[in-house]
């Protein structure tokens, strides 16, 4: 038997609705499989700052450094605390455990539709791989004069070889197990400094993966093509923002953001990695039980890959492509069924697959 020590982070809005569904998908896949799951619930988020006036406590990142991994619900209320604030202990938490790595498969179940008419499960396919300790993301900067007329805001993105170079790789490794390709998604013509050096740096690079088609693509032509040709791009690589946007788009080419799953991964395994859905926390329909949580099921899937449980990672996506392909679904995706109601049906698409 495997054991595992897992902080759940339930978070804001449906962040709590989601998570509860992935939490019980966990906990059959362990029966299943022999696999053990020792949980602590984070009571962080909005309700915590309602109570203490910040999102997360004082030294909050020593209380998830020995866990394995961190399974995220979803965070934010805009309508009460700025977002920069409640996602600021995300980004700490990616930082100080160096979780380098955020990868966001965009792939479509079959059976759904996409947004772009015509296109099936066999055009879209791929995965953005997104640095995601630097780069634009960094709190580097200020705000003088603030409130004047004279107000200026600077804030500067910093790119390091190192950071560079280990996500390219990263990237290139990721497109060997997949289908050999490899697009890096830049803005090299206008940012003549950061992302010049991203440029030379795949280039010194190429040779090693001599299996690996790679080739570099402008952020913005990148947009246009992920919809234009998506069956063309199996591993797109990206910087921080970047691939924050790029995501969100793969996301609804994939039949919508309550499909779309993430990591953010310290692939060194040297601190716990994070894996959560890449949709927000929609405070406005938090608690009607209507939210979709595939997202949520698909992160945990994400982290049995990286927990080395390979088997029951696999077992999780089948089950979710059988319940879809059974005719479960929730209302963004044109159905009836309540957020537990789908969790339900991937759980018997796991029993029956065990039977």
């Amino acid at each position: 038997m495997s054991q595992f020590k897992i902080a759940l982070y339930p978070g804001d809005g449906i962040g709590p609705d989601v998570l509860e569904q992935a939490v019980r998908v966990m906990h059959r896949i362990g029966e299943i499989h022999d696999l053990t799951f020792d949980t602590k619930s984070l009571d962080w988020g909005h309700a915590y700052w309602k109570k203490h006036g910040t999102v997360v406590p004082e030294g909050f990142l020593e209380e998830i450094r020995e866990v394995d991994s961190i399974l995220l619900g979803a965070v934010g209320w805009p309508d009460e605390i700025p977002d920069h604030v409640t996602l600021a202990p995300l980004v700490q938490i990616r930082q100080a455990f160096d979780q380098y790595a955020c990868v966001r498969p965009a792939n479509l179940f079959s059976g759904l539709e996409s947004v772009l008419a015509g296109r099936t499960s066999k055009d879209i396919d791929f995965v953005v791989v997104r640095e995601n300790s630097e780069g634009e993301y960094i709190d580097n900067g200020g705000r003088f004069k603030q409130g004047t007329a004279d107000e200026v805001a600077v804030q500067t993105a910093i790119h390091t070889r190192k950071g560079v170079e280990r996500i390219l790789r990263f990237a290139f490794d990721t497109a060997r197990r997949r289908r050999g390709k490899l697009t890096m998604a830049t803005k090299s013509n206008a940012q003549k400094y950061s992302y010049v050096m991203w440029d030379d740096i795949l280039e010194e690079l190429k040779s090693e993966y001599p299996d690996v088609e790679a080739g570099r693509m402008h952020c913005d032509a990148a947009v246009m093509n992920l919809v234009r040709w998506p069956e063309q791009f199996d591993v797109v690589v990206a910087s921080n923002l970047f691939g924050d946007l790029l995501t969100d788009l793969g996301g609804i080419l994939g039949g919508g953001l309550g499909l779309a799953p993430s990591s953010n991964e310290n692939p060194t395994r040297e601190f716990p990695s994070m894996f959560e859905p890449v949709h927000g926390s929609a405070p406005d329909i938090a608690g009607k039980g209507i939210a979709n949580p595939i997202a949520a099921i698909l992160s945990l899937a994400m982290m049995l890959d990286h927990l080395e449980c390979v088997d029951a990672a696999e077992d999780v996506r089948k089950a979710v492509e059988s319940a879809l392909l059974q005719g479960a679904r929730t209302p963004d995706l044109g159905g009836q069924l309540t957020t537990i109601q789908m969790g339900d049906a991937v759980i018997a698409a796991l029993t029956t697959a065990e039977s």
